[in-house]
């Protein structure tokens, strides 16, 4: 409450009390004056009509009067108590007004202080909405507005924070930060050992094995954990782990894909799983994997137009499809109705939409070249190819694979 408001109060009450004490002065007065007309009244009237009765009528007025001077200070002892009460609870009133304000404002700074020392205590400050004050606020408030509620509305976001559980430990802004930064570095890190050698790519396997728990519910870790089980499906020889690494990595890149359909990456690696689960399945299965592999892969391209490895694969699928016999045709189109198709000139378009992406992309995309030319009987274009091929390093063991494929392709050309 402010100071004005405040003597303001203070002064009405002292008025009304004062105003009391008068009106209790003018009543005494006024009882004494009335006691003594009404004895003057009632003895002249005695001597006046003496003839009639007058001890009796005299006694009668006695007992009248005496009955209301009762009442009169029955009533009169009743307004002093009251006023008595009165002037206890002003005079209380008197003395907490001045210790009001002080109080308030220690309170209110106890807060804010406190609130800059929890640990709940936040950088950025959020928006107040504003409420009309007419709306919401009694008579009695409205006449503090310039105090207490004020104040109040000043510190709404102190008492908000306050109204918090402080057993609870919030994410401070700097630990999500910290959180952010740690992620981004492990993702950094994953996609630099994958392009690595092979006991890098391990590395990198077993490292994000380590932080499933923790990350398992972020789209860019799971696609990059499925990269890695086909890492570990490349570095392995062993049938069943490669079955079981294909497995695994087909999971996590459709979980990717629950959470976030608009990756990528995660349609391209779904996509790559099944295209390596294929291997080892019944002619059925390869074929429903065929068209899971091409529809997202076809999902990856709208999504990630520059990526070449998208444009890679899909012109080894187009090329697989051609190279599909006739029996397998039949199968499809029993199982599917309509049996996938693609031409040769299919897969050259992409294998040459990589190279006008990124030069130089891989040895492998080369061989398919050379590949392509060389079944569609253009010689020329086929030994140029291989002779790109050729000049590449065997740097993995997608390039050993390559390798082979180009010897033969020489062979056979050289015939």
């Amino acid at each position: 409450m402010s100071q004005p408001d405040s003597r303001a109060l203070v002064l009405s009450v002292l008025v009304g009390a004062a105003g009391i004490s008068l009106a209790l002065v003018w009543y005494k007065s006024r009882k004494s004056r009335v006691c003594t007309t009404l004895t003057d009244y009632y003895l002249s009237n005695n001597e006046r009509h003496s003839q009639f009765n007058a001890d009796d009528r005299s006694g009668g007025a006695v007992l009248l009067f005496q009955g209301k001077q009762t009442e009169m200070l029955e009533k009169l002892n009743t307004l002093i108590l009251c006023v008595s009460e009165l002037k206890d609870e002003v005079k209380s009133l008197k003395e907490g007004i001045p210790k009001l304000q002080e109080q308030v404002r220690e309170e209110l700074r106890g807060k804010l202080e406190s609130r800059r020392m929890s640990p709940l205590h936040r950088a950025t400050r959020r928006k107040r909405t504003e409420i009309p004050r007419e709306d919401c606020l009694s008579s009695e408030e409205a006449e503090s507005e310039g105090g207490y509620v004020t104040a109040h509305t000043d510190t709404e976001e102190e008492s908000d924070e306050g109204n918090k559980d402080p057993t609870v430990n919030f994410p401070t802004t700097e630990d999500l930060i910290e959180e952010k930064d740690e992620f981004t570095l492990l993702m950094q890190k994953a996609d630099s050992l994958h392009t690595g050698p092979e006991s890098e790519k391990k590395e990198g396997f077993m490292m994000l094995l380590e932080k499933k728990d923790q990350y398992g519910q972020e789209v860019p870790f799971l696609w990059r954990l499925a990269r890695s089980y086909g890492d570990m499906f490349d570095l392995t020889s062993d049938i069943e782990d490669k079955k079981s690494y294909t497995e695994a990595g087909k999971i996590f890149a459709e979980k990717a894909i629950t959470l976030d359909p608009m990756s990528a990456d995660s349609h391209q690696w779904f996509a790559i799983m099944c295209g390596y689960m294929s291997e080892y399945e019944s002619v059925q299965n390869k074929i429903k994997n065929g068209y899971l592999f091409k529809d997202h892969l076809d999902k990856a391209i709208e999504l990630k137009p520059q990526d070449p490895l998208s444009y890679y694969l899909l012109g080894r699928w187009c090329y697989a499809v051609s190279q599909l016999s006739w029996i397998e045709r039949k199968v499809a189109a029993t199982l599917f109705g309509n049996p996938p198709t693609a031409t040769i000139q299919d897969a050259l378009h992409y294998f040459h939409k990589v190279e006008e992406i990124r030069p130089c992309y891989s040895k492998f995309n080369y061989v398919c070249l050379a590949k392509c030319y060389k079944d569609l009987g253009q010689r020329v274009h086929a030994l140029k190819w291989c002779d790109a091929a050729s000049a590449m390093a065997v740097a993995s063991n997608e390039d050993k694979e390559a390798q082979k494929e180009l010897d033969s392709i020489l062979s056979s050309l050289s015939q």
